[in-house]
């Protein structure tokens, strides 16, 4: 984080909280895997390589983007 200079938050739910409540930004995170669990290979952690992990992450958001652009 330092070397990119961005800063990470971690938003947590109190301990006291009943019922649910709207944590800022959270959704974000949330909703993108979700997106990605919609890829079967993504489900479960099938791959043994690092890098072939990370490509098929890089395909299921790259296919996200193509279907949000095609179908506006």
């Amino acid at each position: 984080a330092a070397y990119l200079d961005f800063v990470v938050e971690i938003i947590r739910r109190s301990d006291d909280q009943k019922g649910f409540e709207v944590l800022p930004r959270r959704w974000v995170v949330e909703r993108t895997f979700g997106w990605m669990t919609r890829w079967r290979r993504l489900v479960r952690d099938y791959e043994k390589r690092i890098d072939v992990s990370h490509a098929m992450i890089l395909v299921a958001m790259g296919g996200n983007l193509i279907r949000r652009n095609a179908h506006p």
